[in-house]
C-alpha cells in the first residue's frame, strides 16, 4: 500500500470511531470527527499532511496523490 492510500485508510477509521464513540460515550467524540475534516480540508490545500509525513520516513512508499 502507498502513503497516500494508508492516510484515507486512518481517516476513515477514525471517522468511523468518532462516530462509535459519539453514539455510545459522550457526544464530544464528534469534535473528532471535525478535527479529521478539518485537517483533511488543510492537507489538499496546503499539501502538508503529518501522518504522510510519518508514513514517508518510516519508509512507505509514496502514491500518486502525494507526490
Amino acid at each position: 500500500m502507498t502513503v497516500d492510500k494508508y492516510v484515507r485508510l486512518f481517516a476513515g477509521l477514525m471517522i468511523l470511531l468518532s462516530v462509535v464513540l459519539t453514539n455510545y460515550v459522550h457526544p464530544y467524540w464528534a469534535g473528532l470527527t471535525i478535527f479529521v475534516g478539518l485537517n483533511l480540508a488543510q492537507s489538499s490545500l496546503t499539501n502538508l499532511c503529518p501522518l504522510a509525513s510519518i508514513l514517508k520516513k518510516l519508509g512507505v512508499p509514496e502514491g500518486m496523490a502525494c507526490r
